[in-house]
């Protein structure tokens, strides 16, 4: 990597953590491929995709949103949810938006490249297929719950989670993004419906694990009810191993900064407590764990600080260890 290359990054995820971080990594000379599940199945995308037979647009919504360099007004436009007695009710403008340019191009890779020029994005978003995916999860007690909105919702353990149809295509900008990158970043992002549903997509996972780029895994900061609830962060990284069937991420960055207490309560009502960093775990699982306070308050939710995750991603990308 040269002075006059701009190093290259790949992220892969979804929900509410890919954005997060996106809009910190859009203000730095990089290059951003930002890979997004098609998994979704709840709420506006949902009804999207039964009605058109699309890959859910919600996720890459977000994430077209916190790239573009387009005015607020714009973006919260964009990003506007109808909230009426009408059938547009709960529907986003963006998510129509998305499903009108596929309709009109007959793809929905090519929706999203032309959504993407209009609102000026920083970086290329890429579904991690061209194509609806179901999420399906084997619970510790035998049963499957099959849908990406529901799995959380059992109040089961979850044992394994795993994708139909059998055969699924990975986009190829993708595996070439994820072929090309300097560094690659897993999460945040929950951990089985965010994060996993972009793995198991054959070629996208199998691309990772053998890539030569350093792999950083960004590890949540709350547990997750329904998905991860007393998951220290030795125990996130071991499922992401178990599905892979083979470690491979090199460094973890955790936070240690302290919840207060007034949030952790907040949190207690709805089972979610601040992940346990057990470091020791993660250094004898062979890993590069990077410390540091990355906790943002944004109306009192517990976020990631966008800012300082991309200054330690850069600085990992300008300074690659010997």
């Amino acid at each position: 990597m040269t002075d006059s290359i701009r190093p290259k990054i790949a992220v892969v995820g979804g929900g509410t953590g890919l954005p997060v971080l996106l809009r910190g990594l859009k203000k730095l000379p990089i290059d951003i491929s930002a890979i997004v599940t098609v998994a979704d199945d709840g709420g506006s995308s949902g009804r999207i995709r039964k009605e058109m037979e699309i890959p859910p647009p919600g996720d890459i919504r977000n994430v077209i949103a916190a790239l573009s360099d387009e005015e607020p007004l714009i973006i919260e436009m964009f990003q506007h949810r109808f909230n009426s007695d009408s059938e547009l009710s709960g529907h986003s403008l963006g998510n129509l938006i998305i499903a009108a340019l596929t309709s009109i191009t007959g793809n929905f890779v090519q929706a999203v490249q032309e959504m993407s020029r209009v609102l000026n994005v920083r970086g290329i978003v890429l579904p991690a297929a061209n194509q609806s995916v179901i999420l399906h999860a084997e619970m510790e007690d035998g049963s499957i719950i099959s849908g990406e909105s529901k799995i959380p919702e059992s109040g089961k353990k979850i044992k394994r989670v795993y994708l139909t149809p059998d055969l699924i295509e990975p986009l190829p900008e993708a595996v070439q993004a994820i072929r090309e990158a300097d560094l690659i970043v897993i999460g945040p992002g929950s951990l089985y419906t965010s994060i996993l549903p972009n793995l198991l997509v054959p070629g996208i996972g199998a691309e990772i694990c053998k890539a030569k780029a350093k792999k950083v895994y960004i590890c949540n900061i709350m547990t997750q009810p329904g998905e991860t609830l007393g998951f220290a962060a030795s125990d996130h990284v071991s499922a992401l191993y178990q599905h892979m069937g083979s470690p491979f991420i090199d460094s973890i960055l955790v936070n240690n900064e302290p919840v207060p207490s007034d949030l952790k309560y907040r949190y207690q009502e709805e089972q979610a407590r601040p992940v346990v960093f057990d470091i020791d775990n993660l250094v004898k699982m062979g890993l590069e764990v990077m410390v540091d306070e990355i906790i943002s308050f944004d109306k009192g939710l517990v976020r990631h600080d966008t800012e300082k995750l991309s200054d330690i991603l850069y600085s990992l990308m300008m300074n690659p260890p010997r």
